[in-house]
C-alpha cells in the first residue's frame, strides 16, 4: 500500500474546511434520517430513495451514484448509498429485502455541496441484535472515536493506526484490511490512503498530522477473518467466514486547534 509522495495532499484553508463542513451537515442529516427510518421491515432501497431526496432538496450531487468500477464489465455504483447487510462489509447495493429483527446495516454515503465533498457512514442495529453483534457495533464506534481524540496528540497517522489495531485486536476482533480510509476535499477520494492499521508501507510514506489534512476516517473491523470477497454485482464485499462486520466513518479536519468532525450534526459543532 504505498503512496505516492506528502508533495499531492491538499491542505485545505480554514475558509475551505467551512465549506467542507456545510457538506458535512448534509450527509449527517441523511444518516440521521436513515436512524430513523432503519426498522425492521424497512427496505435500503426505502433509505436510499430517503438519502436521494435529502440530497435534492439541498442541491447536493451524491458521491457514489455512478461511480465507476474498477473492474473491468462492473456498471457504475447504482444508488447513492452503500447498504451493507450483516456479512457485508462495504459497497452493499440497495435492494427490496426487507430488513429482517437481528440484522445489523451499514450505510456510508456522501455528497458534494458547493463543489466540496462529505462523506459519513454509520452500522445500526435493526430491532434487538445478539450481544456479540452489539459488542460488534461498540467497538468498531469506539475505534473510530479513539482514531478521532489521538489525532489531537498524534504527529503521524502512524501511531494513531497501531491505537486502533490494537484496540479492536485487544477485543478479539479483526481490521479489515483490504479497504482503508482517504483524503477528501473537492473529490471524494484524494491523498492520502488512510489505513487503519500498521503496515512497513505506511511506515515508510507516514501522514503528518499538520493543519490543513482532511481526512475520511473509516474502520472496518470483522468479528472473524480479516479476508473479504466480492460479490457477483462485482460491488458488494462480503467477510469470506460470513461473520458480521461493522463501519463506521467521519470525514475530520485538522486545525491549529485539534480535530474537528466536519459531519456531525449542526447542533454539535
Amino acid at each position: 500500500m504505498l503512496r505516492p509522495s506528502r508533495s499531492i495532499i491538499k491542505l485545505k484553508s480554514p475558509r475551505e474546511i467551512g465549506l467542507m463542513r456545510e457538506a458535512g451537515k448534509v450527509v449527517a442529516e441523511a444518516l440521521a434520517r436513515v436512524r430513523e427510518l432503519a426498522v425492521p421491515g424497512a427496505t435500503t432501497a426505502e433509505l436510499n430513495d430517503a438519502v436521494a431526496e435529502i440530497f435534492r432538496r439541498h442541491d447536493a450531487t451524491p458521491l457514489f451514484l455512478n461511480y465507476p468500477s474498477p473492474t473491468k464489465g462492473v456498471r457504475p455504483f447504482p444508488a447513492v448509498i452503500c447498504a451493507s447487510v450483516n456479512d457485508a462489509v462495504v459497497h452493499g447495493i440497495p435492494n427490496r429485502r426487507p430488513l429482517q429483527e437481528g440484522d445489523i446495516i451499514s450505510i456510508d454515503t456522501g455528497c458534494r455541496l458547493n463543489g466540496w465533498c462529505g462523506d459519513s457512514a454509520i452500522t445500526l442495529a435493526i430491532g434487538a441484535v445478539s450481544e456479540e453483534h452489539r459488542k460488534l457495533l461498540q467497538v468498531t464506534q469506539e475505534t473510530l472515536d479513539l482514531s478521532i481524540r489521538a489525532m489531537g496528540r498524534c504527529q503521524y497517522w502512524s501511531e494513531v493506526a497501531g491505537l486502533m489495531e490494537r484496540y479492536v485486536k485487544s477485543q478479539g476482533m479483526h481490521v479489515i484490511e483490504k479497504f482503508v480510509g482517504h483524503g477528501i476535499g473537492r473529490d471524494m477520494h484524494e491523498e492520502p490512503q488512510v489505513p487503519n492499521f500498521v503496515s512497513k508501507a505506511l511506515r515508510r510514506n507516514d501522514i503528518r498530522l499538520e493543519p490543513g489534512i482532511v481526512l475520511a476516517i473509516e474502520p472496518m473491523v470483522a468479528l472473524g477473518t480479516k479476508h473479504v470477497k466480492a460479490l457477483a454485482d462485482g460491488w458488494t464485499i462480503v467477510t469470506k467466514d460470513n461473520r458480521a462486520a461493522a463501519h463506521f466513518e467521519h470525514t475530520v479536519a485538522m486545525t491549529p486547534d485539534g480535530p474537528r468532525i466536519l459531519t456531525l450534526p449542526p447542533d454539535q459543532d
